[in-house]
């Protein structure tokens, strides 16, 4: 019997499910559904609902119940032996947070299969909306909880990463002040992943070191609940949230609802799930040094893999638990794809004719620089948003089009420097790095190859590729992390997009012109328009 392998990612926009063929080293089922399109009863846009106050932004959980229900009613209507599936993983939106009163737990032990799972939960939600990681309304929160632990520095030393508006931890504190009796009615506060982990299992799930890590609430070095970040955060914390466990953990077996309703195997085995950009790394193949992975997807992530912790002092990167057990580094920038879209939009373009623009725009821009804050910026820290164009009009079509891809890019590689390592190879992942055209200006601007893979839900199938490493561990196959993630991503189709050398100059230039626009915004430093003027002079 074929060993099958089930990878599940719920995502801002999209629920998506990869089911892979570990024998044949092939994906043999792909299906996604968009959260506007499908359930269009949630009156999401993009996924997401927005507040009168625009730093304030949520999701409904119950919306990712039934998009997972959807998922697994079209898989059995295609006829796909899922009986065959030996484990499953997941992937989670990183830092949204789930709040569930004392009906959650018991509602799952008595789920009947021939009911939804949205009708059956519907009242185990202390809150029913979930703030996710593109919320930024927790700033009173986060300078809180950070001047409680001593600053800036001793925090990024204990929990990884800065307190952060998006984080789990500020999230939580503002929910305890704003609302204290619904806190208080909160038996169990998961993360997306976990919450999700918690259906299949029947029981609440634990919250992988990944996912873990981006909460502002875990010991980055001990990899446990860090009491005085749990006391600075909220009243009775550790008690309302889940067990911590390694990203590898069997966590049990699927829960007897799906087995009758779905036709699962009840010894199929649930790994921990964790985040999207945990699973990401591995959907790559970033388990060794020298790589790192670019995520052009709602938010663009730059990340990779370390062997050892290594923090950024400047509170801008963070340090997460590796599914490997080690760790990794992550940047993440806000405005991704939607700040893209905005200028696409503005322009009344598609995909292809913005790609068309792209194409014959020339490299530099004619010095153009656009720092495009459509919405408050995580990377740099830009909590009022606003696009700041120099040398470049509103209506200029070319110079919009390519100044946002290019400042995209010079702003990752400005901010990616603390790292201290260039990457030997870039990969690309995500919805847009479908698009070549991009991409060879991301191989210019970082003077480094670039592989485009087939598959760009690299969560989904990272996911998968966890659930197959988990299974095969404690059953002495002698598979390690190259036998499972390398072999199979080695045949995937990818495209090897090579940079252009002839522009190592120009782009080493641009980046310093793009660093004082940046530093003349942020930091009120020197005006930039005299580098900006010797650069056009130099190169065009």
């Amino acid at each position: 019997m074929d060993d099958f392998f089930l990878g599940l990612d719920c995502s801002t926009q999209s629920f998506t499910v990869i089911i892979i063929n570990f024998n044949s080293r092939r994906v043999i089922y792909r299906n996604s559904l968009n959260f506007d399109k499908s359930l269009p009863q949630y009156n999401t846009n993009d996924g997401i609902i927005t507040f009168e106050d625009e730093k304030v932004v949520h999701s409904h959980p119950l919306m990712w119940v039934e998009g997972l229900e959807l998922l697994f009613q079209q898989i059995m209507d295609e006829g796909i032996p899922v009986s065959n599936i030996k484990a499953i993983s997941g992937s989670g939106q990183q830092h949204g947070t789930v709040y569930l009163n004392n009906l959650f737990e018991k509602s799952l032990k008595e789920l009947d299969y021939s009911k939804s799972l949205v009708s059956q939960l519907k009242s185990s939600f202390s809150r029913l909306t979930s703030p996710i990681w593109m919320d930024s309304s927790t700033t009173r929160e986060c300078n809180e909880i950070r001047r409680k632990l001593g600053g800036m520095k001793p925090t990024i030393e204990m929990l990884g990463s800065n307190t952060f508006e998006r984080f789990s931890g500020p999230q939580i504190r503002k929910f305890h002040l704003e609302e204290p009796e619904n806190y208080d009615k909160t038996s169990k506060i998961h993360l997306v992943s976990s919450f999700l982990a918690s259906l299949l299992l029947g029981t609440h799930a634990p919250i992988d070191h990944g996912d873990g890590a981006g909460m502002n609430l875990m010991n980055i070095k001990t990899k446990e609940w860090d009491a005085r970040a749990l006391n600075a955060t909220a009243p009775n914390l550790e008690e309302k949230l889940p067990n911590l466990s390694k990203s590898y953990e069997i966590i049990g077996k699927i829960s007897s609802y799906f087995v009758e309703k779905y036709g699962f195997n009840p010894d199929t085995e649930l790994v921990a799930w964790s985040g999207d950009n945990p699973n990401s790394l591995i959907g790559v193949g970033l388990i060794n040094k020298g790589k790192v992975g670019i995520s052009l997807g709602t938010s663009d992530t730059y990340f990779g893999y370390l062997e050892e912790l290594y923090l950024d002092y400047n509170g801008e990167g963070h340090v997460f638990g590796a599914p490997t057990g080690d760790y990794m580094s992550l940047i993440c920038f806000k405005n991704g794809s939607l700040a893209r879209e905005k200028i696409k939009d503005e322009f009344d373009l598609n995909w292809k004719e913005f790609s068309k623009v792209l194409r014959k725009s020339p490299p530099g821009n004619y010095g153009k620089i656009m720092l495009p804050y459509f919405f408050p910026e995580i990377v740099p820290i830009v909590l009022d948003p606003h696009v700041y164009r120099f040398g470049l009009d509103k209506d200029d079509l070319e110079g919009n089009i390519r100044g946002i891809i290019e400042s995209q890019f010079l702003s990752m590689r400005v901010h990616s420097e603390w790292i201290e390592e260039s990457p030997e190879e870039i990969y690309a992942t995500g919805g847009a790095s479908m698009n070549k055209d991009m991409l060879q200006i991301l191989a210019n601007v970082f003077n480094t190859r670039v592989r485009q893979f087939e598959i760009t839900d690299s969560a989904t199938l990272g996911a998968a590729l966890r659930s197959a490493k988990s299974f095969y561990d404690p059953r002495n196959r002698e598979k390690n992390w190259n036998d499972i993630v390398g072999k199979f991503i080695d045949i995937q189709q990818c495209t090897m997009i090579k940079p252009q050398k002839k522009y190592k100059d120009l782009y080493d230039d641009l980046l310093k012109v793009y660093q004082k626009c940046e530093d003349f915004i942020l930091n009120k430093g020197e005006n930039p328009e005299k580098i900006r003027k010797n650069f056009i002079k130099k190169y065009f």
